[in-house]
């Protein structure tokens, strides 16, 4: 995001989409050409590490096999609204869980390539706060796994930080996963459709009420990219969903801005009994 020279990517003309078709196969095969030429190189000043335990492995950017058995990729049956898992002898296919029969979600679903695990928190912790960018990959992959084909009037939306944020950190961790998942095939990228208006404190600790109301008005659509999200299936995309407040913020945001469907596409997705448990601990 070097001088905040983001894009947007808009639908063209289809001339105009092969020939940028054409230059970015180009640009890709050029690029895979110089890595696979200088990988040798790499690999030998910087032998390749496991992100999340730094054991020694094949390639650069990969998990060693102890990390990847620890990651739970989500999986049927789940439930239809939301996903959450269930047991292998919970509900069968089409059933609702219990949190989403009680307050029906504003979302149209939720993509995580993972829950939150030991190893999932060690990478995003890597990721986010350790500004491991070349993280970003492997993340949107999971995520890509996750998600549907890109069909129709399809955008990806990244979960907006402040200003302010963004200085301090240096990228915005979600824009960097939206962009991923727009080279990996789902659809075009609108990075700045959301803003955050104003910066928010902490969530944690907070009641459900109590984030509600932290983050009422915070977040909005831009007017100059409501043509865009109008009748469009939106991904929202974000590094790791916990407690659900600032996603759907971003959720009403683009409903009423007209969006036909929103589905929350995470890293990491932190289920509430395993939050409850952790909170537990902590007043012990």
């Amino acid at each position: 995001m070097r001088g905040g020279a983001w894009l947007v990517i808009t639908h063209c003309p289809a001339a105009l989409a092969s020939a940028v078709q054409a230059a970015h196969h180009r640009k890709v095969s050029t690029s895979r050409l110089l890595r696979d030429s200088f990988a040798p190189v790499l690999d030998f000043v910087y032998p390749p590490r496991c992100p999340a335990c730094g054991g020694g492995v094949g390639e650069q950017g990969g998990l060693c096999a102890a990390c990847w058995e620890d990651l739970s990729i989500p999986s049927e049956p789940c439930c239809v609204s939301c996903q959450r898992p269930f047991a292998s002898t919970g509900p069968g296919e089409g059933a609702s869980c219990a949190v989403c029969l009680a307050t029906p979600p504003l979302h149209d679903g939720i993509a995580a390539g993972t829950l939150y695990t030991d190893t999932a928190r060690k990478l995003v912790l890597a990721y986010k706060h350790g500004r491991r960018i070349a993280l970003a990959p492997l993340l949107a992959r999971l995520i890509a796994a996750r998600l549907p084909p890109a069909m129709g009037n399809r955008v990806i939306v990244p979960v907006p930080l402040h200003r302010r944020r963004i200085w301090q950190r240096g990228f915005n961790q979600a824009a960097l996963l939206g962009r991923q998942l727009h080279q990996l095939g789902h659809g075009p990228l609108c990075v700045d459709a959301l803003v955050r208006n104003r910066p928010t404190p902490p969530l944690g600790g907070l009641g459900k009420k109590a984030r509600a109301r932290t983050l009422r008005g915070a977040i909005a659509l831009r007017p100059a990219h409501a043509g865009m999200i109008a009748d469009a299936d939106v991904i929202l995309v974000d590094d790791v969903l916990t407690s659900g407040a600032t996603s759907t913020a971003c959720v009403h945001a683009l409903k009423r801005g007209g969006a036909r469907s929103v589905i929350i596409a995470c890293f990491a997705r932190v289920l509430d009994e395993a939050r409850d448990a952790r909170r537990t601990d902590s007043t012990r």
